[in-house]
């Protein structure tokens, strides 16, 4: 009987006290958290493609994450969609320890990283630094050829799976996949669910 009158009352301490914070605060303290996060988006100087930067920067900064555009020149590029950006900061000026997170936009543009050593010097920084590594269509062939993704499950634009492989990929076809801290996506018809999952890992 006395037994069960002490798990009684721990019971109610834990009510109580588990109580005090309103559900409004708890809210606002893991904003808070999150607006201290960042994330650099790579877009190409032309060509993105626009669903796959727009979907997931709207996730991102809905939970109050900061986004920095950054590309390989500062003018406005264009998708290949029409949408305009302009890049905040080039990316031979980026410092990978300043962010939680870095994107690899893609889009036809995007080719032109694949054999960027610029690019590819993010890459390994922020998978040595344990950073989230997010890439979508066939911006994952650039974490392919910064040797990244050896050993790694990944997807992408499924006319470069091969390209993948080739690096040492374990190429999987599907819409995202997460393997550790890298993140892939296979196009703009997974642009949300990409957005979504690197939201859940910056979390």
């Amino acid at each position: 009987m006395r037994y069960f009158i002490f798990l009684f009352s721990i019971f109610l301490l834990l009510t109580v006290f588990g109580g005090c914070l309103p559900k409004g605060e708890k809210k606002a303290e893991r904003g808070l958290k999150m607006s201290e996060k960042k994330v650099l988006m790579i877009i190409a100087s032309s060509n993105f493609r626009d669903e796959e930067y727009q979907k997931p920067r709207e996730i991102l900064e809905k939970a109050g994450i900061k986004i920095t555009v950054a590309s390989s020149k500062l003018e406005e590029t264009t998708g290949m969609l029409g949408m305009k950006v302009k890049p905040d900061i080039l990316i031979s000026e980026v410092n990978v320890s300043d962010f939680d997170g870095i994107v690899f936009v893609g889009g036809s543009g995007a080719i032109e990283y694949i054999e960027n050593e610029i690019a590819h010097k993010i890459a390994k920084e922020a998978f040595e630094q344990n950073k989230i590594i997010g890439a979508i269509c066939i911006a994952p062939v650039i974490l392919a050829k910064a040797g990244i993704l050896q050993g790694k499950k990944a997807t992408c634009w499924a006319s470069e799976g091969e390209k993948l492989v080739q690096e040492g990929a374990i190429y999987q076809k599907a819409n995202v996949i997460q393997d550790g801290n890298i993140i892939t996506a296979s196009g703009p018809f997974a642009a949300e669910e990409f957005g979504q999952t690197l939201l859940k890992a910056l979390e």
